[in-house]
């Protein structure tokens, strides 16, 4: 007997948006969306995965009235008003694995504001998170595998572009990586890193693709539907 599988998610958006005030002055402006699943099969993985994207937002709209609110307070009324957007981005939804990202915007003053991403990458039969170790099975060495073909790919970008790195780049490819920077889409992996980490402002947050091929992997996940 073939054991049910979850194939893919289906996902319905979740928003909040709210403007605080102060003294009938426009303060924070929060605008949050993230994602909630429904699956045929296994409703504690549902639970599982819906309640770490509830804990995120939640987490995000404490922030934002708890610090940038209080702040935004503090400097009232030399201030302009502050935004705090937490919005989702599905990279991946199929072959049993879901794999998503938040980019969580905040406007505190300042000539720009500034964008922090996360990422979480899901088994859809077992509600477990993937890790990246987990996709290189007994590879040990398989951080600095990646690492060298993450300074291969800005290697390449530098010869062809305007400089879009720090001049240390390489030493900071390596200083700032962060295993849990990373989605699955369906042609390989996408390692990121944060704004100002290798780059300027703006070079934004930099994502380097690496396909499966170029890894020596096969794309995880379940193959039949």
């Amino acid at each position: 007997m073939q054991i049910p599988i979850n194939y893919k998610a289906e996902i319905i958006s979740r928003e909040f948006q709210k403007i605080f005030s102060y003294k009938s002055f426009d303060l924070l402006n929060l605008d949050i969306s993230y994602p909630e699943i429904f699956l045929y099969h296994n409703l504690t993985a549902q639970d599982n995965i819906n309640y770490y994207y509830q804990q995120e937002a939640y987490k995000f709209i404490d922030y934002a009235i708890t610090v940038l609110r209080q702040n935004a307070i503090a400097l009232f009324p030399l201030f302009s008003p502050y935004d705090a957007v937490m919005k989702y981005t599905v990279t991946l939804n199929e072959t049993c694995l879901l794999s998503t990202y938040f980019d969580q915007y905040q406007y505190a003053g300042g000539a720009h504001g500034s964008t922090l991403r996360s990422s979480s990458n899901w088994n859809l039969n077992t509600g477990a998170e993937i890790t990246l170790k987990d996709l290189f099975d007994d590879m040990d060495n398989y951080t600095q595998f990646v690492i060298k073909q993450i300074i291969s790919l800005a290697d390449q970008q530098m010869s062809l572009e305007e400089p879009i790195y720090f001049e240390d780049y390489k030493t900071l490819i390596l200083k700032n990586f962060n295993p849990k920077s990373f989605y699955i889409t369906p042609t390989g992996l996408t390692i990121y890193y944060q704004q100002y980490e290798v780059a300027p402002y703006a070079g934004g947050i930099r994502e380097f693709n690496l396909s499966y091929e170029s890894l020596g992997i096969s794309k995880p996940g379940c193959t039949i539907k």
